[in-house]
């Protein structure tokens, strides 16, 4: 399987005790066992650039230690993400989250793993991107919690 983190199961990581952490553990751990593939993109480190020194260096440093690959941006991303803002699927001041869902759609990745649940991970972000996707060939990309991803054979 492949599959896109976005920005947020990095910050989760970190984050004891809280909903989905002992679950984004688990699938940094699957990822490491080479039963998931995973991969960000150059809007993920971005997004973690602009934290505080120790939070970044923190979160930069899962990329390597668990061999996540970097996507390139490609122009079809850019303009995919521009078509959900256009459509009102994704805020204009929240392009990076366009983006997430864009380069993972693009390069056909299985799934995009996400605790943004306020532009990604809900139900109207997956229907309506879902019928853009339709409308540009591309393939179902399924968006989820890192838990969807690690019990779905169970």
């Amino acid at each position: 399987m492949k599959a896109y983190l976005e920005t947020t199961i990095f910050n989760r990581y970190f984050e004891e005790g809280r909903e989905y952490s002992n679950e984004t553990k688990l699938l940094f751990d699957r990822i490491a066992e080479g039963k998931i593939e995973g991969f960000i993109s150059l809007a993920v480190l971005e997004e973690l650039e602009m934290l505080p020194d120790f939070m970044r260096t923190q979160m930069l440093w899962l990329i390597p230690r668990y061999n996540i690959k970097t996507l390139v941006m490609r122009e079809a991303a850019f303009e995919l993400a521009d078509m959900y803002v256009d459509t009102g699927i994704i805020p204009a001041r929240f392009m990076f989250d366009g983006l997430h869902i864009a380069t993972a759609a693009v390069y056909n990745l299985d799934c995009i793993i996400s605790l943004n649940f306020r532009h990604i991970n809900r139900w109207l972000t997956k229907a309506e991107t879902e019928i853009v996707h339709r409308m540009k060939g591309l393939g179902h990309l399924f968006i989820c919690t890192p838990g969807e991803v690690l019990y779905d054979k169970e």
